[in-house]
């Protein structure tokens, strides 16, 4: 972070009410858009995040750093929505310095992907995401007043539609239609919350239970873009995990399940629209500004494009759909 040492740990430790000499401060994986430490001592586990305003990718990705204060919004949201182990609790806000701290995730927790990318696939856990994906759709479509406070979708832009849609169509210019077509659709359909980063990555398990982390690219919005990029990220390491495609397809079978059952009535068109976006997600992490850093094999990779144009041109209707064509390129 911007703050380093023992600068770092007094200002955390006044934030969080604690004594400077009980908090012991430990570096976490950021992925690429943030700067993440652990804190903790005194009785106190606490995450603190600082947004970055340049992105850490090879091509240069920039975004305003004030979406950590968007996260924070999102989080204060839903604790009033999902069950009170789904979200942390915010701790701190300190709107000069892009920082603000929640309270961390269970010690035994693990980020999904881990577990999937080891072949420990669980189905169990796919339904409680995809439970979680439908209870926030559907209780916030019912609140029209988050449509204000959640309606810029500038952030959305720069760290998705950007990056993923409209750099990956400069790759592939016979395919920049299509692209053009499903961006509009998706910006155009403003439903409910979403969280636009639905990721394994940023579901963290304990037990049968997920914390979902990483809001900083909350907006109204399509609800399809989350539910498309759950999917992809199943197919992903359905492609790269060959030993558990079996388990990987029943997951993506029981995501949707709940999905479906949780959202209820009215949302019937949901994964038909999902899975318009799968093939634009699909080669966006193939050729995109944030490639898939665990898929090395550039023979799969190939056969992985032909599926994706293969989506993109004519998208599936199911979830079960997409699997079965993935299945007949890999």
């Amino acid at each position: 972070m911007e703050l380093e040492g023992r600068e770092l740990r007094g200002y955390l430790a006044e934030r969080l009410g604690v004594e400077p000499g009980l908090l012991a401060v430990m570096a976490l994986g950021g992925g690429v858009s943030n700067d993440v430490v652990l804190a903790s001592g005194g009785g106190v586990r606490c995450v603190a995040k600082q947004s970055l305003g340049r992105l850490r990718v090879e091509e240069e990705w920039l975004s305003r750093r004030d979406r950590i204060h968007r996260e924070c919004d999102a989080l204060r949201a839903m604790a009033g929505v999902l069950p009170q182990w789904a979200v942390p609790r915010v701790l701190f806000e300190d709107r000069e310095r892009f920082v603000f701290g929640m309270e961390a995730a269970p010690a035994d927790a693990l980020p999904w992907k881990t577990e999937l990318l080891a072949g420990e696939v669980r189905a169990e856990v796919a339904g409680v995401c995809g439970r979680l994906l439908g209870a926030w759709i559907s209780e916030s479509a019912r609140r029209p007043e988050w449509r204000g406070a959640f309606g810029d979708l500038t952030v959305f832009e720069e760290l998705r539609v950007d990056p993923y849609y409209r750099f990956t169509a400069g790759k592939h210019p016979e395919l920049r239609e299509h692209f053009a077509a499903l961006i509009d659709e998706c910006l155009q359909r403003r439903v409910s919350l979403v969280h636009g980063d639905y990721s394994p990555k940023n579901l963290l398990v304990s037990g049968a239970r997920v914390m979902v982390i990483d809001w900083e690219v909350a907006h109204w919005g399509d609800p399809a873009f989350d539910g498309g990029f759950l999917t992809n990220h199943l197919v992903l390491k359905f492609a790269a995990v060959a030993a558990a495609r079996e388990e990987l397809r029943r997951a993506g079978a029981e995501f949707w399940r709940g999905l479906r059952e949780e959202a209820g009535d009215g949302y019937e068109w949901l994964e038909a629209a999902s899975m318009k976006h799968l093939g634009c997600l699909l080669l966006a992490r193939l050729d995109g500004k944030s490639p898939a850093e665990y898929l090395k094999d550039e023979e799969l990779k190939a056969k992985l494009r032909g599926a994706a144009r293969e989506l993109i041109c004519e998208p599936a209707g199911t979830v079960g759909e997409v699997f079965e064509r993935v299945t007949k390129w890999i």
